[in-house]
């Protein structure tokens, strides 16, 4: 197991993306558990979903670190906006940067391409010039499960080769590590990829299958089970992904020199996933379980007449499974919250949220 050799205590920490779904419970988990000398979290906070939700885990991140007397500061700006970054690095000095922004979403990714290039490439760029012209511990960046694309071998191991994208939105995941093992080369900058698999959790992004699934059956549609319901997802629980990233944040990549004197590059991949993918149709099952638990769904619902069999979407793949081998080795941690568990905090959350619990639900 790799030791720590990044201490974020007393440091300047920047989340981007901190109003999105992992970069919000990423702050909290910081401001619970470190006391940076700064947590500045930086957020566009499009309306590519439900902006109310993203507020939402703006007033719980403020919230903490008023209750824990931490420093936090929100700062409202596009990863486009050049200007801002370098004014940002150039005022905090940040030591750890965790790059969770992006324009998410494979299906997206067909009809609105500028949004990934202006936020995925251009954003990224900024990044990582600003890190090269202030010299930070540590960048850890956001990489997809999407970049194995139509990888046949499965699990899926950061050994494989990823030439094969089968979206816009994975092309530039993988832009991002080129990019990122460029600038690491070049600038000997310490840094970190994640390919994360289908996370999932309570105040998650709602273009998500499981969110989309809960909306749909709360108001009586039919919900549509691409590839037949043969498609396997390696669902990883937020809070899983977030102690992965915190492990991760705390060693850097080592600065060395190869044999012909200049350096290597301290640059890393590592996937993060539940390392146990669960067919579709299984999934619809439990999820539709704990929403009658929850009691945002009926007890006789009737589930086989809201559910249909489709072909696959352009963009999509029939499996996504993670070898997490390394992250175990190098940091001993290996996702493992089961899937009810995960779900079950989904649905009670999204009954209180939305207030549905002991409502009716709209039938066809």
């Amino acid at each position: 197991m790799l030791d720590k050799n990044v201490i974020l205590d007393g440091k300047a920490v920047l989340v981007t993306g901190a109003a999105g779904f992992i970069g919000c419970n990423l702050c909290k988990k910081l401001l619970n558990d470190y006391t940076c000398s700064e947590l500045v979290g930086l957020d566009s906070i499009t309306d590519y979903y439900d902006v109310n939700i993203k507020h939402e885990r703006l007033k719980e991140i403020e919230a903490l670190a008023t209750a824990t007397g931490k420093k936090w500061t929100f700062v409202k700006a596009n990863l486009a906006d050049k200007a801002t970054i370098d004014s940002l690095f150039e005022k905090y000095h940040f030591a750890v940067v965790v790059n969770l922004a992006a324009q998410a979403g494979v299906r997206y990714s067909i009809t609105n391409p500028d949004a990934y290039i202006q936020s995925n490439l251009i954003g990224f760029y900024n990044i990582l010039e600003a890190c090269r012209h202030n010299e930070v511990e540590h960048l850890v960046y956001a990489s997809s499960s999407s970049v194995y694309g139509s990888n046949k071998k499965i699990p899926y191991s950061t050994d494989d080769k990823v030439d094969n994208p089968v979206s816009l939105y994975a092309a530039t995941k993988k832009s991002n590590e080129l990019m990122a093992h460029a600038y690491s080369k070049l600038y000997n900058i310490p840094s970190t990829g994640l390919r994360f698999f289908t996370v999932y959790g309570p105040a998650g992004r709602p273009d998500m299958a499981y969110f989309g699934f809960t909306n749909k059956l709360k108001a009586g549609k039919t919900i549509q089970i691409f590839n037949y319901g043969k498609c396997k997802r390696d669902f990883t629980f937020v809070d899983d992904i977030v102690e992965g990233v915190v492990r991760v944040m705390q060693h850097a990549p080592e600065k060395q020199n190869g044999e012909d004197g200049l350096p290597l590059p301290p640059y890393m991949v590592y996937n993060i996933g539940n390392n146990h993918p669960e067919n579709l149709l299984d999934f619809v099952t439990i999820l539709q379980e704990e929403l009658v638990r929850a009691k945002v769904l009926p007890a006789d619902y009737d589930f086989e007449a809201h559910k249909e069999l489709v072909p696959m979407q352009p963009g999509d793949v029939p499996v996504t499974y993670a070898d997490t081998s390394a992250l175990e080795a190098d940091f001993g941690f290996k996702p493992a919250t089961p899937l009810r568990d995960g779900l079950r905090k989904f649905a009670e959350w999204y009954a209180g949220y939305y207030g549905t619990a002991n409502t009716q639900v709209v039938k066809n």
